[in-house]
């Protein structure tokens, strides 16, 4: 059977997040990481969402889980027992240990995942998956992290959301389409990027996490950049299907 391009890219995706995952979490912790207080379980989640997303769709790169076949029971047995020997193997890294919690943490990101993925297909579940990931590292250290590493934090907005906004554009279809490039376009482009970066500034005000104006608008930046460059292009590629127009 043909490999697609879309699976060829997720399974070397699969091949270079699991490695780095498993070195990452089998060396020391960082003094910087115990500084910002971040929460492992929300790492430990992160982490294995997007791992089950990627082997999930690295398999089934155009299907749903199915519960009623073996594939999905594979993928959570494989990723439980993984969760299990990583648990295991961290008691013999220095400054670590074999937490049941941590596992739970683990089991917790697999089955988001696999329930994600019994509604959504691929871009669809990409789309949530990001949000989620996006949604969780923002709230995962108790210090903030735009005062512990501006630049890094800048980035973090401006690419984070304007990946999310490319998500979302490209989930569009899902909807009436629109034949060509119109301000209705770039409304309903806008509205979920958007709001989605006002809820999670706003969940992160009420968690007692404090705001900052400058995160937004960086972020706000990265939406616009991408739904202005997109729909240019659009405009483009629109007129051109046209042909000249005359007597």
């Amino acid at each position: 059977m043909a490999v697609s391009c879309r699976q060829k890219l997720i399974i070397i995706s699969l091949l270079l997040y699991w490695p780095i995952i498993f070195i990452l979490a089998h060396i020391p912790i960082p003094q910087l990481v115990r500084k910002a207080g971040v929460s492992d379980k929300i790492i430990h989640f992160v982490a294995y969402l997007a791992l089950v997303f990627l082997l999930w769709f690295a398999i089934s790169p155009d299907r749903k889980v199915n519960w009623r076949k073996a594939t999905a029971w594979w993928v959570l047995l494989v990723t439980v027992w993984y969760g299990v020997i990583d648990e295991w193997l961290q008691s013999f890294v220095a400054g670590r240990s074999c937490d049941v919690m941590d596992f739970f943490a683990n089991l917790v990101g697999v089955l988001t995942g696999l329930i994600l993925f019994t509604f959504f297909t691929f871009l669809p579940a990409f789309l949530v998956v990001t949000g989620i990931t996006i949604f969780a590292l923002t709230n995962l250290t108790r210090a903030n992290l735009a005062d512990l590493l501006p630049v890094t934090n800048a980035a973090f907005h401006l690419f984070a959301y304007g990946f999310f906004a490319v998500l979302w554009i490209q989930n569009m279809h899902l909807f009436p389409p629109i034949k060509a490039p119109k301000l209705k376009w770039l409304i309903l482009a806008s509205a979920l990027p958007i709001g989605f970066l006002l809820a999670v500034k706003l969940f992160s005000i009420i968690s007692g996490r404090g705001f900052r104006l400058h995160g937004v608008i960086i972020a706000a930046v990265g939406i616009a950049a991408v739904v202005i460059t997109i729909y240019l292009l659009d405009l483009f590629r629109y007129r051109g299907t046209q042909g000249p127009t005359g007597a």
